[in-house]
């Protein structure tokens, strides 16, 4: 059995992997258009690598954008358990840690991408080798490479999307999807920083992370489209860090430009206890400026432009502070607006949305339901999930799935 495999990432390395343990007389070959393999799973995690979560597979499920029913098969057979159980058995300690996230205990990704090569090196795995086109034939598929073309009964895309591009996922597999006749749903980055309309009131604070805050997405309706507890991030153009990230995924691009992000950075208090706290820091250094008062208040970075949203002179001295500008504090502190314009580019996304649809390929096998022997897994399926190992979840689940039904075939 000849088998190609297109993309030595996550699901392309794990595949081939499978697919020898299970089948060694398999002749598998895979084909990598980069250097070195698992460029993208380098840097996930900010470099550590988070691989999975540690849940129930209908956790992993709840937690999954598009399409979580077709993935129902896929991430029970291979579950977060399984997925440990194989880098523990491939020699690499995990830990578990915030948020039930899994990450090697060296907190070096490179470990995972190590083993992954470990576990795939039975096969004939061929860098700096890009596929550029993939026809089916009377025989099989015909593979045009920089290696000629050559016939293989199989292939299995597992090319990615087209999120960081620099890493290799560039959208070639969807191309040859589309060109073997199946439908692409259209891309868009999930996992996405925002752009803000205020971008210069952003660019003043850049840099500043916000810790243990709450975020409120509104479009001006009483029930908030997106909330969330938690981490962000201001940038140059806006806003990004875990909790806008997750919000991306749910809110729709063409709804952005109505939108504003609401920022409580006090979510432990409420509006009266607010009020007391300030009253009393007042009352503590009268002849203080406010500038000075609000530095027990909030990040440094943050005050010029809190004074300045809520009217009040930052060199105003503590005793001539009004009750109604202490309102006005109250209400920024609880409600602090970012108004939203766009998502930044795909390519800068943590995981592409959409992909080929998934009622064209069989949730049991991971197989085209249109294109016999032609077999998808991970980020080019259109199924993304939120942060927290979800997406590289979906990546191992789907490519175990397809490994077993190429191996048994």
């Amino acid at each position: 059995m000849r088998i190609c495999i297109i993309g030595a990432g996550a699901a392309g390395l794990l595949a081939a992997g499978m697919i020898k343990e299970l089948c060694p007389e398999a002749r598998v070959t895979v084909f990598e258009k980069n250097k070195a393999v698992g460029r993208k799973l380098a840097i996930t995690g900010k470099g550590r690598c988070n691989l999975t979560n540690d849940c129930e597979p209908r956790e992993i499920l709840n937690n999954v954008i598009s399409n979580p029913r077709f993935l129902y098969g896929a991430v029970s057979a291979f579950s977060p358990e399984d997925v440990k159980a194989l880098f523990e058995g491939l020699g690499v300690p995990l830990v578990t840690e915030r948020g039930r996230r899994v990450f090697p205990a060296s907190q070096k990704s490179y470990d995972i991408v190590d083993a992954l090569k470990k576990y795939a090196s039975g096969a004939d795995i061929r860098l700096l080798c890009p596929v550029h086109a993939v026809e089916k034939t009377e025989e099989g598929f015909r593979i045009t490479s920089p290696k000629g073309k050559e016939l293989f009964d199989t292939v299995l895309m597992a090319t990615g999307g087209v999120s960081y591009p620099l890493t290799g996922s560039t959208g070639d597999g969807l191309r040859f999807a589309e060109a073997l006749g199946h439908s692409i749903v259209p891309l868009r980055g999930s996992l996405v920083p925002i752009e803000a309309k205020d971008r210069a009131l952003c660019a003043e604070m850049m840099g500043l992370s916000l810790k243990n805050v709450a975020l409120k997405i509104e479009n001006g309706g009483k029930k908030p489209l997106y909330e969330d507890f938690g981490e962000m991030l201001f940038t140059h153009f806006g806003i990004s860090g875990p909790m806008v990230l997750s919000a991306s995924a749910h809110i729709r691009d063409e709804d952005i430009p109505s939108l504003t992000a609401y920022i409580d950075l006090k979510p432990a208090l409420d509006e009266g206890k607010l009020d007391a706290r300030i009253l009393s820091d007042l009352g503590a250094a009268p002849n203080k400026d406010l500038i000075n008062i609000l530095s027990g208040l909030l990040p440094a970075k943050m005050i010029e432009c809190f004074a300045r949203l809520a009217g009040i002179d930052k060199h105003r001295k503590a005793n001539s502070i009004t009750k109604e500008e202490r309102r006005r504090m109250v209400e920024l502190m609880k409600r602090f607006p970012i108004r939203l314009s766009r998502t930044r580019p795909v390519y800068e996304a943590v995981i592409t949305a959409g992909g080929v649809s998934v009622k064209e390929i069989n949730p049991k096998t991971m197989e085209s339901k249109l294109c016999p022997g032609l077999y998808f897994a991970g980020e080019a399926i259109d199924c993304d999930a939120l942060t927290g190992g979800y997406n590289l979840q979906i990546a191992f689940s789907t490519a175990a799935q397809a490994a077993r039904s190429i191996a048994w075939s």
